[in-house]
């Protein structure tokens, strides 16, 4: 299920969510992106980097959304990363007696009983300002910003032309700020300010959902999204082709999404 994107990196797409795990190829083993997120997914994903002679040497979750901080046994006891700012989100979930009950509540009914929770969240937060995963070569750079989730983190896996945007710059599902912020809107328009930063260096954007996108997808997928987040400010009909009658087949629940935080905002 391992799908090469460019030079010692490969994709692992989820069947329901169409989640990606980025698998980067480096001298010491591989590190792991948002693994996911089903048990037999994961186990088919360490299966496959047994087969390639690939040994996990560390993991890295863009932010602490349930499906992005997923973990198997068969991946093998690598540390874990992620911000310092994910991390903690995750540490206090985790310290709520029953935490395990409540994520299982919202996982979608289909996978449920499939998703593995005992390793969930256990991610060590790397401290503020840290530039590189510390990992090993090729060298991958965080661009922590504040859109979508606490701790929200783009990485750019330099010499390789990637980036790997977490819940960002997909093609099957609208930009979603984080509603719970003082400034949501602000803060993703940000996000999206930093990322285009790194627009020049890379080829490949590998979004947390949908479909990877080449060259010019990278800064269309850009605009996109700010233009959809500009039409959500001024509450103002959005033309995006992901909602709507032009949504994807199976993503026509995003038009639901969309309906929600126009009305969130609106209060």
């Amino acid at each position: 299920m391992l799908k090469q994107v460019a030079d010692d990196v490969l994709v692992h797409q989820s069947e329901l969510l169409q989640n990606n795990t980025v698998v980067v190829r480096g001298g010491s083993g591989v590190l792991v992106v948002d693994a996911g997120i089903t048990g037999d997914e994961m186990v088919c994903l360490a299966n496959d980097l047994r087969a390639l002679g690939l040994p996990v040497a560390a993991g890295f979750s863009t932010h602490p959304d349930w499906d992005h901080v997923l973990w198997h046994a068969e991946l093998g006891e690598a540390p874990r990363y992620g911000t310092a700012r994910c991390a903690a989100f995750l540490e206090e979930l985790r310290s709520n007696e029953g935490w395990m009950a409540d994520v299982a509540e919202g996982l979608p009914p289909e996978i449920a009983e499939q998703t593995p929770l005992a390793l969930f969240g256990l991610v060590t937060g790397l401290p503020a300002g840290t530039e590189y995963v510390p990992w090993g070569d090729p060298r991958v750079r965080i661009i922590e910003h504040p859109a979508h989730a606490q701790g929200h983190a783009a990485l750019v896996i330099e010499e390789r032309g990637v980036l790997v945007a977490g819940d960002m710059l997909s093609d099957v599902l609208v930009p979603m700020p984080d509603l719970g912020a003082a400034k949501p809107i602000d803060d993703y328009l940000a996000g999206l300010r930093l990322i285009e930063g790194a627009a020049d260096e890379v080829e490949v954007v590998v979004p947390g959902h949908g479909s990877v996108g080449r060259g010019d997808d990278v800064r269309a997928r850009i605009d996109q999204d700010r233009a959809y987040v500009h039409a959500l400010r001024d509450a103002r009909v959005s033309a995006d082709p992901r909602i709507g009658p032009s949504a994807k087949p199976g993503w026509e629940w995003v038009s639901d999404v969309h309906e929600g935080q126009l009305r969130r905002l609106a209060r």
